[in-house]
């Protein structure tokens, strides 16, 4: 089995994306063939009759692999919480499948960056939670944190709720620190680091780029250029 990464957030909009594929275009820069997936999108836009996940083609441009079923089995049009749309479709998100194409994709890369859809309690299925697809694919978390008013609560319960429901948190990584931040923002880190009983991996810069793989290149040239960057890496399993 491929070593891997679960990217989850203490919130929808908080960059897990970004932050999942700069990690994926900083790995495949650095040689390591890297493999991603979306298991569920919602607000997927509407292609040549189909539904195409901007995030899993994100992902696969910065991994530098070809987008395919498997990176992105379940797509979505409604941009709501994914159970509910999926009822709105009349689609049935069944872990198996997903746990399936996840298998074929591991057996072709070294290492799996998989990015969940809003947080860890997000409903997929029946009773079933985001925090349970992580668990079904055996992987440890990335939590995916903003720096402003509110992100220590909403970070410290992300933790505690994952490490209740047997999960590893490999660690937190606070994304969009402004270049001058407020007094919020400032001591978020090491109330998060010293309360959420996991690693802070990183404060990663707000970054103004329009283009997303603008941002992303900018993000992994960035971090391949930080001596703790190699610190992170062993803390995802690399």
């Amino acid at each position: 089995m491929s070593r891997g990464i679960f990217v989850t957030g203490t919130d929808t909009g908080v960059g897990k994306t970004i932050v999942a594929a700069a990690l994926a275009r900083l790995l495949s820069m650095n040689g390591i063939n890297v493999g991603v997936m979306k298991p569920v999108t919602s607000g997927c836009r509407e292609e040549n009759g189909l539904l195409v996940s901007d995030d899993a083609l994100l992902l696969c441009r910065a991994a530098g692999i070809p987008y395919s079923e498997d990176v992105a089995p379940y797509r979505l049009r409604e941009a709501i919480a994914p159970a509910v749309a999926a009822r709105v479709e009349g689609v049935r998100i069944d872990f198996s499948y997903i746990k399936t194409a996840y298998e074929r994709l591991v057996a072709s890369c070294d290492y799996i960056i998989v990015e969940g859809a809003g947080g860890l309690m997000a409903p997929l299925s029946g009773g079933l939670l985001i925090a349970d697809l992580a668990r079904e694919l055996g992987l440890p978390l990335l939590v995916v944190a903003r720096p402003g008013l509110g992100t220590i609560n909403h970070s410290v319960l992300t933790c505690f709720a994952a490490q209740q429901m047997g999960l590893t948190v490999a660690g937190v990584i606070i994304n969009g620190m402004p270049e001058n931040p407020g007094l919020a923002e400032q001591n978020a880190p090491h109330q998060i680091g010293s309360l959420s009983g996991a690693p802070l991996l990183g404060v990663w810069p707000k970054r103004d780029e329009v283009d997303e793989m603008e941002m992303v290149d900018e993000l992994a040239a960035w971090l391949d250029g930080q001596p703790e960057t190699a610190i992170v890496l062993r803390e995802l399993g690399l």
